[in-house]
């Protein structure tokens, strides 16, 4: 079976914003969004819905 993959990369001139996804992962993350609860839920749904997440973003986080 192959994974359900998406990747999405988009930048402004405000902010970057660097999102993969596998709904076929382990559950495991690397996510940096700058606002650590925000870090917090999205690690936490993704070790308890088996979804792989790498987010990064940068710039402004207001």
């Amino acid at each position: 079976m192959t994974h359900r993959r998406a990747h999405i990369y988009r930048e402004t001139s405000e902010s970057t914003v660097d999102v993969a996804i596998d709904l076929d992962g382990a559950g495991e993350s690397t996510i940096s969004t700058g606002v650590g609860f925000y870090d917090h839920m999205l690690t936490t749904l993704s070790k308890h819905s088996g979804i792989d997440m790498t987010i990064t973003t940068t710039g402004d986080v207001e």
